[in-house]
């Protein structure tokens, strides 16, 4: 492989911490930047910020040596190198004394190889089929030399390229992606499998994780252009070393890496994502086919990588504040791939006893690629295991009360009876004398003067009915907004905090038992409870208006803010009929907002409605909440993805439940009476097939996990005609008599839907 000087010169004597340059007229050398390891040659360890002359017996060179020079103390420079820490010169005394080398007019012969359009077009001019041995080799020593590589793709402006530093990488990504995918082409195979052999077995392997520059990096960003890299088939031997080197760069080219990737457009950025997630979907697949006992460890390191890399990826997508959107590393096969409840179990070993040698690499530990499902199955599964720990330790106490009477027995399980016409007194009194560890057991509700067992339905109907009793207007804790038909914490009310504190309580124990309610809350409240700041577009969310009023005087181009608008930093507050005047800052009224501060005063204004104003009301939420909720799984989630763990959603797919009923007894699909129950069911407006829902499954939204996840039974009965259809919303299970007339199923379906509270024996 042949390289030019020329090519070194911009590569090694300008690296990005000192500068040597070599003048022949003089036979000087100069040098400047950093000098911290005395490689500017200037005798100390200090840095300069300009040109100086390197020490040394010198000497031009000017056809012949001087005969009054003694060739032992005085010499002519041949070449000089810098990179990293280090400088070098090549010298002659003066019985071998001779021309310097020319830097400044390469011979092109000499040049390395780099991908460019000229080059590509020549390998690509001969036919398929075996490459000529002179073609092989140019192609072998491009792509086995990371040197060509970063020589390659380079930005067309020469501003660009000697500005290369650890912000900004000198290259032309959208020229990297075009040639490359203009030079692997299916109808040159040849080529391809030449590329492919080069970086596998000459390229890769040569990587180090230490790098003499920032220039030496380059390849790094452009090589997940190549095609060859998104082939499963170069999964094992391509994109996983290259992602083991990556990894296993040191801090600071990594650092330099992650910059770097920070400025890349967002499809450039996602095409490095999306082929990490396709190596691990691809050895996950393997995994679940079946890995030998002796390939298990290797398998677990490459899949280790491929996560490894995605999470360097996903922290640099953090900090910008989102290149791509955070669903974008999200690999939805997961679930179909391998057990999650089993993987968190391992995760959880993990943490306790370290890695084991038999556990393979937890997914978990990479919590950013779960979605919204996979999530809810691991809160699912952490509450099932405390669960369980809970009743274990109930047991063990139950025990040891058998021989040690001062111990007193317990339930395993947190056990409310309450009055329909006191629900939220008599679950105050329950819930205020529990020990955090009770609300960690299973949840059962028991209705005074009711005789159903509850296996599930109770306690849907229970948060249904708590929750419409604490939001009701007569308690003053919640405003509602018309216009966006929400509530939010009342600044002003006479309630006591206990009652915010029970809301967070209920909240917590309904999704810790899996059951929805029914909150009105925007999105801020949800932000708030994983400890992120509400935002400008909360406030649009809660106060459509206001919200448009903000954002109105964030965009108004005009400079007199302050005369066309005529505010300060003030908030005018309605309680109780009355108008009051709150002051966002310090001085406040006498603060008027202009061009320069208006973003300031939209953020207090925000600020004050999410935080100021409610902070003690929403603490005591917070702290309810979490005496059930809290913990790492509930972290993993977005904002929006805990809303739809709270309330469930509104994303109906009728055709979807239908397709996923189960029938029991004499019915089956294709029964009469079924076909005309869901032809009477899909004629019902959308309220009434809400109303459906919450008479089947004791709440009219869906769980996060989709209309498939309700799961309804409809089951024969052995009554006639006359009979109404009867709901077992613990199983959500349809008791449907065998009706023959549409309209008198329909009559029978909708008299049973309109009055859907209460519990006999089910």
């Amino acid at each position: 492989m042949k390289y030019s000087l020329a090519s070194l010169i911009r590569r090694l004597f300008c690296p990005w911490q000192h500068t040597s340059a070599f003048v022949p007229s003089s036979g000087r050398i100069y040098s400047f930047g950093l000098g911290g390891n005395g490689q500017l040659g200037t005798g100390s360890t200090s840095n300069r910020k300009s040109p100086f002359t390197v020490k040394g017996n010198w000497f031009p060179y000017t056809g012949q040596c001087p005969p009054d020079i003694d060739s032992e103390e005085y010499f002519c420079v041949k070449r000089i190198f810098s990179g990293g820490d280090q400088s070098f010169s090549h010298y002659s005394n003066r019985q071998n004394c001779g021309p310097p080398d020319d830097f400044r007019c390469p011979d092109p012969s000499k040049q390395i190889w780099t991908v460019n359009e000229a080059l590509i077009q020549k390998w690509l001019s001969y036919p398929s089929g075996r490459l000529p041995v002179e073609i092989a080799n140019e192609i072998d020593g491009t792509f086995s030399s990371s040197g060509c590589l970063n020589g390659s793709f380079l930005a067309v402006s020469n501003d660009d390229h000697y500005r290369t530093g650890t912000k900004f990488s000198g290259v032309d990504m959208n020229a990297a992606r075009l040639l490359f995918h203009k030079l692997i082409q299916p109808d040159h195979p040849q080529i391809s499998q030449q590329v492919a052999a080069s970086l596998e077995k000459n390229l890769i392997p040569k990587l180090t994780s230490s790098l003499p520059d920032v220039e030496a990096l380059r390849f790094y960003l452009t090589l997940p252009e190549c095609p060859l890299m998104s082939d499963s088939n170069n999964f094992t031997t391509i994109a996983i070393p290259f992602g083991t080197a990556l990894v296993n760069l040191e801090k600071a080219p990594l650092k330099v890496l992650e910059n770097w990737w920070s400025v890349l457009e967002p499809p450039l950025f996602l095409k490095i994502v999306e082929l990490f997630k396709e190596v691990v979907v691809h050895l996950l697949k393997l995994y679940k086919i079946g890995i030998p006992p002796s390939e298990r460890r290797i398998f677990n390191n490459f899949l280790h990588t491929a996560l490894k890399v995605l999470e360097i990826l996903h922290r640099v997508n953090e900090k910008t504040g989102q290149i791509i959107q955070y669903d974008k590393f999200y690999i939805h096969e997961v679930q179909e791939l391998i057990d999650i409840r089993n993987d968190y179990i391992n995760w959880v070993q993990q943490q306790a006893y370290g890695m084991l040698a038999d556990i393979p690499v937890t997914i978990c530990t990479y919590p950013f690629v779960f979605d919204a499902q996979a999530k809810t199955t691991l809160l699912q599964t952490d509450a099932v295991l405390q669960m369980q720990m809970a009743i274990d330790q109930a047991h063990r106490q139950n025990v040891s009360s058998l021989f040690l009477p001062v111990i007193e027995s317990v339930n395993p399980c947190l056990i409310l009876v309450v009055r329909r016409e006191n629900i939220v007194g008599d679950a105050m009194e329950v819930l205020r004398k529990t020990k955090n560890i009770d609300y960690k057991k299973p949840l059962k509700v028991i209705f005074v003067g009711e005789d159903a067992v509850d296996a599930g339905g109770v306690r849907k109907e229970f948060f249904l009915l708590i929750m419409r009793e604490l939001l009701d207007p007569k308690y003053g804790m919640f405003r509602y907004y018309e216009e966006s038909r929400l509530i939010w914490f009342s600044d002003k009310t006479f309630e006591d905090s206990d009652l915010f504190h029970l809301i967070g309580v209920i909240c917590g124990l309904a999704i810790y038992n899996f059951t929805i309610v029914d909150l009105h809350f925007p999105l801020a409240l949800y932000k708030k409870l994983l400890k992120k700041k509400p935002s400008l577009d909360d406030l649009k969310e809660l106060v459509p208006d206001v919200g448009r009023s903000m954002q109105q005087l964030l965009d108004y181009p005009e400079d007199d803010v302050e005369e066309t608008f005529c505010l300060n930093f003030t908030i005018t507050v309605e309680n109780f009929g009355a108008t009051e005047v709150k002051e966002l800052v310090l001085n406040g009224a006498d603060t008027a907002v202009n061009k320069q501060n208006r973003q300031e005063f939209v953020d207090a204004y925000v600020d004050y409605i999410f935080n100021k104003s409610v902070a003690s009301l929403f603490d005591a939420f917070h702290a309810g909440f979490h005496k059930v909720c809290g913990g790492k799984v509930l972290q993993l989630f977005q904002p929006n993805e805990l809303q739809a763990m709270v309330i469930g959603n509104t994303n109906y797919d009728w055709k979807e439940l239908e397709k996923n009923t189960e029938y029991k007894g004499e019915y089956w699909a294709e029964h009469p009476t079924i076909k005309i129950f869901w032809e009477v069911f899909h004629e019902l407006p959308l309220e009434k097939k809400k109303q459906f829902l919450l008479f089947l499954t004791g709440s009219d939204r869906i769980p996060i996990l989709g209309m498939k996840s309700l799961k309804l039974v409809i089951q024969s009965t052995g009554g006639g005609e006359e009979y109404l259809p009867v709901s077992h919303t613990c199983f959500n299970l349809l008791d449907l008599p065998k009706y023959t007339e549409k309209e008198t199923l329909r009559s029978k379906l909708i008299q049973a839907i309109d009055h859907n509270e209460g519990f006999s024996l089910i």
